[in-house]
């Protein structure tokens, strides 16, 4: 029988070399204030806003303040205090109808026209838009009334995973999603990111596909997603395992979307179970809708693995993160499409914090990472490489050991938060001239 454990765990959701994460004008300078409309709900869960905006850039004395919808049922809109910023959160609808779905997105767009009266209000150097389309229509239109410095920050291409969704059936609403995709491409690449004065993205894959779409490569910056140190320190000896150290384990953290492809996972799985016919493969996490892991519950019939995987379910990170402790080998697989080779790896950077040998495909950012940490092994995507990669993992103690601690020593010196907070600040730093900075004690 497969297992199955409920609760929540969403993984967080780029790529830069060490050098380019060095910078020796970082922590310079007057503090900016800087308001952020972004598609991140509250509170806010991803560590890429709590950790490096909400800790980090924050801790440094900055003042980020934010419009955000609410995360849970609400109503009506509030204010509340986040730590150092301020945020005004919006009411939202959390129905699944297409009518609930449309009234989420008109409160939402509601909600972010409160921009002009808080940049009026406050004093701020730049408004930046994170992952919103029709919103970044009226931060152009502020930087313009109110002489600010206008940011765009992409974390996802998503015009094109509309389109593709739209296209390969897994979209709920295809003609709706071809809309979406069509209008927010136009608007992304003809209207946003021309007006902005400088683009943060995911990736150096993502600046450069979007450089081919007209936008400066001088304009651009790629943030790699990173960890928080405090967050993967190594667990109380107290803390049973999750899994049995003597077991020879393989796990997936992350979702369990179809976008990912993961049958991929049990079939390569498979030809694990040919070679090593204890091992057991732990998929951590869960779908966006019940298809998604309907069909991976479908695959592992198919191929008689129902006792040999463990379908864990959603977990808070920190349970999730026990899982990720006690196996012996982790998986990264990406599906080599245009979309998802923008995207930074996160679970590779976590898996290596924690000193997990890893086993992933090649995709630019995780063959970087990999080529220079030597923390794991980077094969095709190929169900027979990436079972071979497994395999050699699983029979080899003392080579996991040795991938794990490079792999973590990399992910210390170059993926922690305030390494990356670094690279930001200055970035951000000097897209506020001094200038704006004296000129920001009267609002316009």
């Amino acid at each position: 029988m497969m297992r199955s454990a409920s609760s929540h765990y969403d993984t967080p959701p780029s790529s830069a070399s060490a050098d380019a994460l060095k910078d020796p004008t970082s922590g310079s300078g007057t503090p900016i204030r800087l308001l952020v409309v972004s598609s991140d709900t509250y509170p806010p869960l991803r560590v890429d806003v709590s950790v490096l905006f909400g800790m980090e850039l924050a801790g440094r004395g900055h003042q980020i303040d934010w419009i955000l919808q609410s995360e849970n049922a609400c109503d009506r809109s509030y204010e509340i205090a986040w730590g150092r910023s301020h945020v005004w959160v919006g009411s939202t609808d959390l129905g699944a109808s297409l009518f609930h779905r449309i009234r989420k997105h008109v409160r939402s767009i509601r909600h972010d026209l409160k921009l002009f009266g808080v940049l009026r209000r406050g004093n701020y150097d730049a408004i930046e838009v994170k992952d919103k389309f029709v919103s970044g229509l009226f931060a152009m239109v502020a930087k313009r009334w109110y002489r600010k410095r206008f940011i765009y920050w992409l974390s996802f291409p998503y015009p094109e995973e509309y389109l593709i969704r739209a296209s390969d059936g897994t979209a709920r609403y295809p003609f709706l999603y071809r809309i979406r995709g069509h209008a927010f491409r136009v608007l992304l690449y003809k209207i946003l990111l021309p007006a902005a004065d400088h683009v943060f993205v995911q990736s150096e894959q993502m600046r450069r596909d979007i450089g081919r779409e007209g936008i400066p490569l001088s304009r651009m910056t790629a943030v790699p997603m990173g960890f928080d140190p405090a967050r993967f320190r190594a667990a109380p000896a107290a803390v049973p395992s999750r899994i049995d150290p003597a077991e020879y384990s393989v796990l997936y953290l992350g979702t369990l979307s179809k976008v990912r492809r993961l049958d991929f996972v049990i079939r390569a799985f498979a030809q694990v179970k040919q070679r090593i016919a204890d091992a057991r493969l732990y998929l951590v996490g869960g779908g966006d809708d019940p298809t998604d892991e309907q069909l991976l519950h479908a695959e592992a019939a198919r191929l008689h693995l129902e006792s040999s995987i463990v379908f864990v379910g959603r977990l808070p990170q920190a349970q999730a993160l026990e899982y990720v402790r006690d196996a012996a080998v982790c998986l990264s697989p990406f599906y080599p499409t245009p979309i998802l080779n923008s995207t930074s790896p996160t679970k590779l950077v976590e898996y290596m914090a924690m000193g997990k040998a890893v086993v992933a495909n090649d995709h630019p950012e995780q063959r970087l990472v990999i080529e220079e940490s030597g923390g794991g092994i980077c094969v095709p995507w190929d169900e027979g490489a990436f079972a071979a990669a497994i395999v050699e993992l699983l029979n080899s103690p003392e080579k996991r050991r040795q991938l794990g601690t490079l792999g973590r020593d990399y992910a210390i010196r170059h993926r922690t938060y305030g390494v990356i907070a670094d690279m930001v600040e200055s970035r951000l730093m000097a897209i506020v001239s001094p200038r704006d900075q004296a000129s920001r004690e009267a609002p316009r």
